[in-house]
């Protein structure tokens, strides 16, 4: 009996640790496309910041860049990623109209199409998209990318799969900190 349970025991340990494994290696590949998706974008500068990386695609005109207690106003669309491009089929929200357009996009609605405004320390986020916002400047333009365990998890959210890495093309419009 003891050792039918260390058995037992034994085969569970090691069919969790075979998915732990399973897991990393999914987010090494997810990190892997991210790595080339940084080196397609060609943007002006990267940088990494807590769980997000943000490529600048054009400096932003403010002095200050925005503190994780500010507020920013921007435009923004949310694709999960799919090799090194962005594109329609892969675009699951925007408040951006032309962005829409481009996309053929119903545009049934216009009030979806508004500058959002949100305090970054008080206004829920996906932690990917929070931290990539930290120290964006006003004018800038830019993606943030993170891993899927860094947005929705383990869970689907309408179009967007489990686990799904993420990115955000953002035009900031400004920032204000206290």
């Amino acid at each position: 009996m003891k050792r039918a349970l260390l058995i037992l025991l034994a085969a569970l340990l090691a069919a969790a640790a075979c998915t732990k494994q399973q897991v990393q290696n999914y987010y090494d590949k997810q990190q892997s496309a991210i790595d080339k998706f940084v080196t397609a974008a060609k943007g002006v500068k990267t940088i990494y910041k807590g769980n997000a990386v943000r490529v600048i695609l054009k400096e932003g005109t403010t002095a200050d860049s925005l503190a994780t207690d500010g507020v920013v106003s921007f435009y923004y669309g949310g694709y999960t990623m799919n090799g090194t491009s962005l594109n329609a089929n892969n675009l699951f929200a925007t408040n951006y109209k032309t962005l829409a357009e481009s996309s053929r996009w119903n545009l049934s609605d216009e009030s979806v199409f508004a500058l959002t405004t949100l305090k970054l320390d008080e206004t829920p986020l996906l932690e990917g998209l929070r931290d990539g916002l930290a120290g964006v400047r006003g004018g800038e333009e830019c993606y943030i990318i993170f891993l899927g365990k860094y947005g929705f998890g383990n869970h689907a959210s309408g179009t967007i799969p489990a686990k799904a890495t993420l990115v955000y093309h953002i035009w900031v419009d400004s920032i204000q900190n206290e």
